[in-house]
């Protein structure tokens, strides 16, 4: 891998079909944007479709060429879920690319529709469920990809508790809340690619996550506001790693991609560690059979 990798080095993607989530802010628009210039159809998931269209504009105006399609996503709620998959599968029964980059991050405490608690309902559970509806489409490409998004604070977190996932018995903190979401996304990526081995699929699934990235620069106390606008990288440097992940031909299944530098806080991108838990296989088979029990999404039982 070049430490001066850039989306520049990206392949011609012309003809590729990407599912990105989350697509009209931040490092999904970075995302979305790069994967249109490299010649994909990007099929945007989001909530507010009129910001979305609003977006895709923008990005036309940079990549004229941009084929780019808006669908209504709510991670908050099974049915949209669902909902959109079906829509997704309408149009398109083959898929190169799923990236889960949607996010609830350090959200007061809350349930989603289904009454999973709102961290973990939508940076796992959600993602879960969507990507068991489309696998039948991303396995009849002949090298697909699902990347999921990781958090530097899944190491903060005192650890995944299923016996308590909503924070029912524990005092509720909203770190702990979004780190053990993102933990538990980086579990269910790992079982995921187990899972894919056993099968003989073709599919791989990896993991990136963006560093200090100034996706959300008014979120926050004032510190923490202040500490964004001085230390974050722009979401053009974070979108980096995950477009590494989605588009390099260096990528093996399991991969764990994040910013090179300091603490892995920015820089090029570069394989990265998750705290051990994350490749927890004992761990990894329990949060899979719960997540099917929680979503009714069941598949790859093997």
């Amino acid at each position: 891998m070049s430490r001066s990798w850039s989306p520049s080095d990206i392949p011609p993607l012309a003809g590729r079909i990407a599912v990105v989530t989350g697509a009209n802010r931040g490092i999904g628009r970075e995302l979305a944007t790069a994967l249109a210039r490299g010649g994909a159809t990007v099929i945007a998931g989001c909530r507010d479709l009129a910001r979305m269209e609003a977006t895709i504009a923008a990005i036309r105006r940079t990549v004229p060429q941009a084929r780019l399609l808006a669908l209504p996503l709510d991670l908050a709620d099974l049915a949209s879920v669902r909902a959109f998959a079906a829509r997704v599968l309408a149009e398109h029964p083959q898929l190169d690319l799923l990236c889960h980059n949607a996010a609830a991050i350090m959200v007061p405490q809350g349930r989603t529709r289904d009454g999973f608690e709102t961290h973990l309902g939508t940076n796992q559970l959600a993602p879960f469920a969507l990507t068991g509806l489309l696998l039948d489409a991303l396995g009849r490409a002949p090298a697909a990809r699902v990347v999921s998004t990781g958090s530097l604070a899944h190491r903060l977190t005192p650890g995944l508790d299923l016996d308590d996932p909503y924070f029912e018995r524990r005092p509720y903190r909203e770190m702990d809340a979004y780190g053990a979401s993102k933990l538990a996304a980086l579990v269910c990526t790992f079982e995921l690619e187990r899972r894919l081995r056993r099968a003989g699929s073709p599919v791989i699934a990896l993991a990136a996550h963006p560093g200090y990235t100034a996706t959300n620069p008014d979120f926050g106390s004032f510190f923490m506001r202040l500490s964004t606008r001085l230390f974050a990288q722009p979401p053009a440097a974070g979108v980096l790693p995950a477009l590494y992940a989605a588009t390099a031909a260096d990528v093996r299944g399991g991969d764990y991609f994040g910013p090179s530098g300091f603490k892995e806080l920015r820089g090029a991108p570069g394989r990265v560690a998750a705290r051990a838990e994350a490749h927890d296989a004992a761990l990894g088979a329990r949060l899979w059979q719960w997540s099917e029990q929680a979503t009714g999404v069941r598949y790859l039982d093997v």
